[in-house]
């Protein structure tokens, strides 16, 4: 990857609909510049997908759990993956084991998808933050 895959990438970022050709006039170079690279980063995995950010009004929260020692992770975030209000799923490093992104009608559906997770048996400890204010990158 090199400066411009970057600021391709960061109006992607943004707007993953922005037309190739605005793109282009953006960071000084032909659309078909741009479409080539798109298609590289997509084969070489380093856009993984398209996706949609949504204003729900809805309530966000990150659900920080922590799992047993001998516990295979990949089995539990591919369970987690499958529940309606996750909106993503990230394995760290740190204290915690596993991030939820949870996207949830109210403090109930927050609190509804706390308890599905501290009744999986390889669900040590919880913790949760609330989502006050998001700034695109």
């Amino acid at each position: 990857m090199d400066d411009l895959d970057r600021e391709i990438l960061s109006i992607l970022r943004r707007d993953s609909r922005t037309p190739y050709t605005e793109i282009a006039d953006a960071v000084d170079t032909s659309e078909g510049t741009v479409r080539n690279r798109v298609e590289r980063m997509l084969e070489n995995g380093v856009i993984e997908r398209f996706t949609v950010s949504t204003h729900t009004g809805n309530l966000k929260a990150m659900v920080e759990i922590e799992v047993d020692v001998d516990v295979d992770t990949h089995a539990v975030t591919d369970r987690m993956a499958e529940w309606s209000q996750v909106d993503f799923v990230w394995m760290v490093s740190g204290e915690q084991d596993i991030v939820l992104g949870v996207d949830a009608p109210d403090t109930q559906g927050v609190n509804d998808l706390i308890t599905q997770a501290r009744e999986l048996p390889e669900v040590v400890n919880t913790k949760t933050r609330l989502i006050l204010d998001e700034q695109l990158g």
